[in-house]
């Protein structure tokens, strides 16, 4: 393991308040988020702001977050909202609505695509019920996973409260518990349990606090690993595929939601930020960040530009009000990207036009 340096470590000290973040009010910012058009994000990685690219009849089409979203080989791009009258509805690229359906969840959280065999399917997260589905594009439920507790595999009354999945080269289900006991838990393609690793630690390296999403990154196509979000401690987590910890990618005062890759970069979605004067987790800062193919912060939309001091990354901190809480990006074949949010006064997605 790498050890921690001292600005780190006074860092995480001060923060550790924030790992109590789901049950501990925030101090609030009140902002009206009233620009529209603007030029977002730094160097070669700018956009114009579409902020009402997927808004809908609320009458037929309620949202109350918007958490995750992707892409379909057709170019579809398909949200995941918790609310139970349409947990999923299907966008084309102009923001038209193709399609909608639901499970019923009210806590559907992680949603992930996956090609097998020519065919693509959804995997959902409701961390409500601990409820890990694999569906088809139409919402047909082709597997559920056990709960860890049900298999033995967590200690009687552990809890357990799924938030996102990734599915690795052979098929292997990878699943981030990260509203409940802080592990990432590894099942075959047919849902049998095969190991967890992690658990509940702000200081130890290979544990998390709050591993909101677990991704697999490709990039190096002969060593494929794991990259989890931990939220609390402003970290990407690099593991290999059995769950052994290689490396941090610190993005201090960043709490990222989930990593998603598009080629050689990293996308996140910063749900909650900062300020220079209090290190505590705070509302109404979200912003999106970019890193390139060496993890360096190149550009972040709605955020202040990057700025490194002896090779080290600085505090990143909100720009401008134009997002309260980004909890997913979504990159497009333009690389636009469109920008799912939570507890934003039930906003729908917006888009991020690349210029």
């Amino acid at each position: 393991m790498k050890p921690e340096t001292t600005d780190r470590r006074q860092f995480m000290k001060q923060a550790g308040v924030a790992a109590s973040a789901l049950v501990t009010p925030f101090h609030i910012i009140n902002r009206k988020d009233t620009l529209k058009g603007e030029i977002l994000g730094h160097g070669q990685y700018t956009y114009r702001l579409e902020k009402d690219w997927g808004k809908l009849d609320e009458n037929k089409y309620p949202v109350n977050n918007c958490h995750e979203m992707v892409m379909d080989r057709a170019g579809r791009l398909i949200l995941l909202t918790d609310h139970p009258k349409n947990n999923i509805l299907i966008y084309d690229r102009s923001g038209k609505l193709l399609d909608s359906w639901t499970l019923n969840f009210s806590g559907a959280h992680g949603l992930t695509i996956h090609d097998e065999g020519g065919e693509q399917f959804l995997y959902i997260t409701d961390f409500s019920t601990g409820t890990v589905v694999k569906t088809d594009l139409k919402g047909r439920i082709l597997l559920s996973l056990d709960s860890p507790l049900k298999t033995r595999n967590y200690i009687e009354h552990a809890p357990y409260k799924p938030t996102e999945t990734t599915i690795g080269p052979n098929g292997d289900i990878y699943v981030s518990d990260g509203y409940g006991s802080q592990f990432i838990l590894q099942y075959t393609s047919k849902g049998e349990f095969i190991r967890k690793f992690g658990g509940d630690s702000f200081l130890q390296q290979d544990k998390f606090k709050q591993v909101h999403g677990v991704t697999l990154d490709t990039r190096d196509k002969s060593n494929p690993t794991l990259l989890c979000a931990e939220r609390i401690k402003n970290t990407i987590k690099r593991f290999s595929l059995d769950g052994k910890f290689i490396e941090d990618i610190y993005l201090p005062g960043a709490f990222i939601s989930r990593v998603v890759i598009d080629d050689q970069n990293i996308y996140c979605g910063v749900c909650f930020g900062m300020t220079k004067d209090n290190y505590n987790m705070q509302l109404n800062l979200g912003f999106v960040t970019i890193l390139d193919k060496n993890n360096k912060v190149v550009s972040n939309p709605g955020g202040k530009k990057p700025i490194y001091s002896d090779g080290k990354l600085q505090m990143m901190t909100q720009d401008k009000p134009i997002f309260k809480h980004c909890h997913d990006v979504c990159i497009d074949g333009d690389k636009n990207i469109y920008v799912c949010q939570w507890n934003a006064g039930n906003v729908y997605p917006s888009r991020l036009v690349r210029v």
